[in-house]
């Protein structure tokens, strides 16, 4: 089944942390230039297609350039597991990112050990608290990369 970019505004789901949900409206709200998160210039809305659900799931990312492509950090602040997003991801690259007033389709894909050494290396030197997040947990926090779909 393939989604319009038109329709998945209207049939995302937002997290239901207050903290996410209150980060959605305001990026909504200001078209992603004022939110209350201290890294607003970096911050995505993420769409991800629920595995098990197949609903359209809207979260807020701190994203890091990569050539054409974003960085984003699975980092869930250091839990033992990962994110429901990374989840979903992983069973179905097929994603959807808006950066401001860009809203595009994209491909998701988890860097290898290889891609993610000096990847990690760039993020925590602009974001130290990823690797605080780091030391918290016994999994190595995935790093995935989200490429722009062919149009």
């Amino acid at each position: 089944m393939t989604i319009e970019l038109h329709d998945i505004e209207t049939r995302a789901v937002d997290n239901p942390s207050a903290w996410a949900r209150t980060h959605v409206e305001q990026y909504l709200a200001t078209g992603g230039e004022k939110t209350d998160h201290p890294m607003t210039n970096r911050l995505i809305l993420l769409y991800v297609k629920g595995r098990r659900s197949g609903e359209i799931r809207r979260v807020p990312l701190v994203h890091f350039p990569d050539g054409g492509d974003m960085l984003i950090v699975a980092s869930k602040g250091g839990a033992p597991e990962h994110p429901m997003w990374y989840r979903n991801l992983a069973a179905d690259p097929q994603v959807w990112v808006r950066f401001r007033d860009d809203f595009f389709e994209a491909r998701a894909e988890v860097l290898s050990d290889e891609e993610r050494a000096p990847a990690w290396e760039m993020i925590t030197s602009i974001a130290p608290g990823f690797a605080e997040y780091q030391e918290k947990t016994a999994r190595t926090i995935p790093v995935v990369r989200l490429a722009r779909a062919a149009e």
